[in-house]
């Protein structure tokens, strides 16, 4: 299938990312947008993958009041230049996990900051209701519960985004690191409640 100029854009538009990898990402997929949006963010994963060990001394502090009042967040954001954190994808990212935590309230940033009693306990109350699997299966179910439950409900970079179910909000990470080329980090964030 012939790649258009108007797909490339399209797909440009949707994404962020540049014309050429759009462009490379089309070819891939043999013309469909939606296959290209997941060559993308294989892509983007993989970029952030080699991006990770970088130093991210810049970034931001962003911060987010909802609408009510009620609700409000802090988030650190890091990455290596100043000038991608004044840039317009780093603040745009800022701003959509600020919102991102205000909503669905994560406890921790990540996996590596669940403390390992928590933890424990949750494995405790899972293997509970796991007790008529077949013992062959059950640590794979038990895998499956606490990725899919406990960190999906708590750990803000395995949680689904709010305005896209389909992306975590580690996907959205990477394809901010596929856009600016840099190493980009949640560093930490607060959320406070009115009353709590």
């Amino acid at each position: 299938m012939q790649i258009t100029a108007a797909m490339v854009k399209e797909l440009r538009e949707e994404t962020g990312l540049p014309m050429m990898e759009c462009k490379n990402a089309l070819a891939e997929a043999g013309g469909d947008k939606e296959k290209a949006k997941d060559v993308l963010r294989k892509r983007g994963m993989d970029l952030a993958l080699k991006r990770s060990t970088r130093t991210t001394a810049q970034g931001w502090i962003g911060s987010y009041i909802h609408f009510n009042g009620k609700v409000g967040v802090m988030l650190e954001l890091a990455c290596e230049t100043d000038f991608v954190a004044k840039g317009d994808a780093f603040q745009e990212l800022l701003k959509e996990i600020c919102m991102h935590i205000a909503m669905a309230e994560p406890a921790y940033v990540s996996r590596d900051d669940v403390p390992p009693e928590v933890l424990e306990k949750e494995k405790e109350i899972v293997s509970e209701q796991l007790q008529n699997i077949p013992e062959n299966a059950r640590e794979k179910a038990l895998v499956g519960k606490l990725a899919k439950g406990f960190y999906g409900d708590k750990v803000l970079l395995d949680q689904p985004y709010v305005r896209d179910t389909k992306l975590k909000i580690s996907d959205l990470v990477s394809q901010a690191v596929a856009q600016t080329g840099e190493n980009i980090q949640v560093r930490r964030f607060v959320r406070w409640k009115l009353g709590e």
